[in-house]
């Protein structure tokens, strides 16, 4: 089975007095034993707009660890990416709440991962477990 990462595991991993690097550590250890890695192009994106780490920091990081990034994003995901913010947009408003908080990326990152059929490693489980409620998620 191939995991998609999401940004989150890879920064409680990059700093060891993280609260979660233990816990990210055993959750990509185990997913490694179970199939490949991937990282999509937006976790990607978001890990060098980190200016404590460099491009050549994460590019190191991702051979040793094994972690391929998937740079090509098809018209699917870009389509459920968007349904799935629109859902989050609309019961966010429905419950009383202002207009969407979250960002984007993070929908394109589920998308990304449910329309592979990759399981998703992230320390975000709810997040992810209501816009793709089919989207297998590894979140211990």
């Amino acid at each position: 089975m191939t995991s998609s990462i999401d940004s989150n595991i890879i920064v409680a991993l990059w700093w060891d007095s993280h609260s979660a690097n233990r816990k990210a550590a055993g959750m990509l250890q185990e997913a490694h034993k179970r199939g490949n890695l991937i990282m999509s192009a937006p976790v990607y994106a978001e890990l060098i707009a980190d200016p404590r780490r460099s491009e050549a920091e994460l590019d190191g990081f991702a051979l040793d660890t094994g972690i391929s990034i998937e740079w090509k994003i098809d018209e699917d995901i870009w389509r459920e990416a968007g349904r799935a913010y629109r859902s989050y947009a609309m019961r966010r408003v429905r419950s009383g709440g202002n207009w969407p908080r979250r960002i984007l990326g993070d929908f394109v990152i589920g998308a990304h991962a449910l329309k592979r059929g990759y399981s998703l490693l992230t320390l975000n489980e709810s997040d992810f477990a209501t816009a793709f409620p089919t989207l297998t998620i590894i979140s211990n």
